[in-house]
């Protein structure tokens, strides 16, 4: 039988918890990590201090059940009155988070993490609830300025948001804040629920300050915002065709890298608990939204990468058949049941997603492998951090922008930038649960024994290398058009190139007709609509895919087509400007 101490126990509400500490990019993040989490929890907090600069100081707005003490037999009147009075009203709620601005990041530690109030039931009820927005702001001072009376405007504001809790009396305190010359829309931010949607489509329409530089800095994505690094150290990302630099890409620090880890930590429990159908519905979105932009993004990779335009639209649209894959997860998620597997013993099993999820793509496709990981992996319930190449993190820098807009929440997705030292920590870091790594051998087995010490779950896709067998039946003209498209398309840099064709019954009716159909190839700058093969990723790797035909030449090959020399010109406004970096791989063929 349950005692009485137990029953007491379970009856008692649960305790509100205070937010976890962290490190965080900027200001902004801090305060919607401690409002989002309190929101959770059942309290609302505001700011109590704030030197912007340096540091901010937010404390639990009371809000909740207020207590009612009973009056004891044996108590004074006058004593009672004292206690009722001040055990019924919440001043001073002893909870306190504090962020501190150290070394450019926010660090977020709890002073106090104990509330005197119980939870609130219904967050709708708290004062803050009512707040207007920072757009609604905006709107009611557009309104008084053309003479709108507050009943007129708050009739309007509900059009859009017919949730609003809002009455007349508010807009005339908010009107009378604004004829005194009080603009600063900071005054009137909320901690509430709503507060990080609406910051981001207010956010939306003005054009973030990494693509006001000249050249744009790709900003990381961290806890659902596109920010600057705080790097000195950056990469030029140059066009293959122009040798013009189309962005630059930072070095992410380790500190900003942990502050992404922790934002898709903080991200998982919720996400994690989000219906399956309600993550499959923002899949369906994102291939909408990828549709639309399909243009964007072929362009933004032809003008890093440097294949054409075809190869590009390839590009997405393989990527784009895993989000469509993602969009019917629900069914794949199912578990199995096996009754009386033995004796009065029932199996079962179930699918969890594991946590936070990593991965690191190479150059050769800057949009599908993308999409090959984090689709499949947040649908699932993960959250991500994705490190695309530093040579053309163009395309996955949009295709995470179209996320955000498809309606990813803050933190399930996250992108790091940089080299060798963010995959170091990638493998490192005991908060990542797993990683999906593509490309070369010797980096794919580096990344798989240094991750896998720590227990990590890999996916290490390497060491490809392509052949094909035509035998002596084959179509000329189907399999001449499949060799060259497998050799050839873009500039083979794809881990499906085809390095070694195998003629059975002799090389002699197939080479001059093989050599004829590469030397149709176009050779030309990938926006050009009639090329066929653009320019390789940059200088070094056009030498070495020189030094590799010579060192075919020298081991006794015999270069039936050498392309290390073709140089293209284009007339551009009048001027002419070189791209002899621009290549066909050498036919070479070997005795067999």
């Amino acid at each position: 039988m349950m005692d009485i101490q137990s029953c007491s126990e379970l009856s008692e509400p649960p305790q509100m918890l205070p937010p976890s500490p962290g490190t965080f990019v900027d200001r902004e993040e801090l305060i919607q990590h401690v409002g989002d989490f309190a929101v959770s929890q059942g309290y609302v907090v505001t700011i109590k201090q704030s030197k912007r600069d340096r540091v901010v100081v937010l404390g639990c707005d009371r809000g909740g059940v207020y207590r009612n003490r009973r009056k004891s037999a044996d108590e004074s009147s006058a004593e009672c009155t004292r206690r009722r009075k001040t055990g019924t009203r919440l001043t001073n709620c002893p909870f306190e988070a504090v962020g501190k601005k150290d070394d450019g990041l926010w660090v977020l530690t709890i002073k106090n993490g104990t509330h005197n109030h119980e939870p609130i039931k219904d967050i709708s009820e708290h004062p803050s609830a009512r707040r207007f927005t920072e757009r609604e702001i905006l709107i009611i001072k557009e309104m008084t300025e053309a003479g709108l009376k507050p009943r007129q405007i708050l009739k309007r504001l509900r059009q859009s948001n017919p949730d609003l809790l809002s009455t007349p009396k508010h807009v005339y305190n908010v009107k009378a804040k604004l004829r005194q010359g009080n603009m600063t829309v900071r005054n009137f931010k909320s901690l509430g629920p709503q507060k990080s949607a609406v910051r981001n489509n207010y956010l939306a329409v003005t054009k973030p300050s990494w693509r006001q530089r000249n050249p744009p800095r790709v900003p990381n994505l961290i806890g659902g915002r596109f920010v600057d690094s705080q790097s000195f150290t950056s990469i030029d990302v140059l066009n293959p065709a122009t040798q013009r630099v189309v962005s630059q890409v930072p070095i992410t620090t380790i500190e900003e890298f942990k502050a992404a880890v922790f934002a898709a930590k903080r991200a998982f429990p919720l996400w994690q608990n989000t219906p399956i159908v309600t993550r499959q519905r923002i899949m369906f979105k994102f291939q909408e939204l990828i549709h639309r932009d399909i243009d964007k993004l072929a362009r933004i990779i032809t003008a890093e990468h440097g294949k054409t335009l075809k190869d590009a639209y390839g590009d997405v649209l393989r990527g784009l058949e895993e989000v469509e894959h993602a969009c019917g997860l629900a069914t794949l998620q199912i578990g199995e049941f096996v009754s009386n597997v033995s004796n009065g013993t029932d199996s079962y099993s179930i699918r969890e997603p594991l946590g936070v999820c990593a991965g690191i793509c190479p150059f050769d496709f800057p949009a599908m492998i993308p999409l090959w990981m984090f689709p499949i992996s947040v649908t699932c319930g993960n959250t991500f951090i994705l490190k695309p190449s530093e040579k053309d993190p163009g395309a996955a820098v949009m295709l995470a922008e179209l996320a955000v807009e498809a309606g990813l929440p803050n933190g399930v997705l996250n992108i790091v930038h940089g080299t060798n030292d963010i995959v170091n920590a990638i493998c490192d870091d005991d908060d990542i649960k797993a990683v999906s790594f593509v490309g070369p051998n010797a980096a794919g087995a580096y990344v798989y024994a240094r991750a896998s010490t720590k227990g990590k779950r890999i996916q290490s896709n390497v060491g490809a290398k392509n052949h094909a067998v035509v035998m002596p039946d084959a179509s000329v003209e189907a399999t001449l058009n499949a060799l060259v498209a497998a050799g050839f398309g873009a500039a083979g840099q794809k881990c499906m190139a085809l390095s070694t064709v195998v003629f059975v019954g002799g090389l002699n009716p197939w080479e001059d007709k093989l050599v004829e159909h590469a030397k149709a190839i176009k050779v030309n700058e990938g926006t050009e609509s009639d090329a066929d093969l653009g320019p390789v990723i940059s200088k070094q790797a056009k030498e070495q895919i020189c030094r590799l035909v010579q060192t075919g030449v020298d081991t006794g090959a015999k270069l039936v087509l050498d392309g290390r020399n073709i140089v293209e010109y284009h007339a551009v406004s009048s001027l002419t400007y070189l791209t002899g970096h621009k290549q066909v791989t050498g036919i070479l063929w070997f005795g067999l």
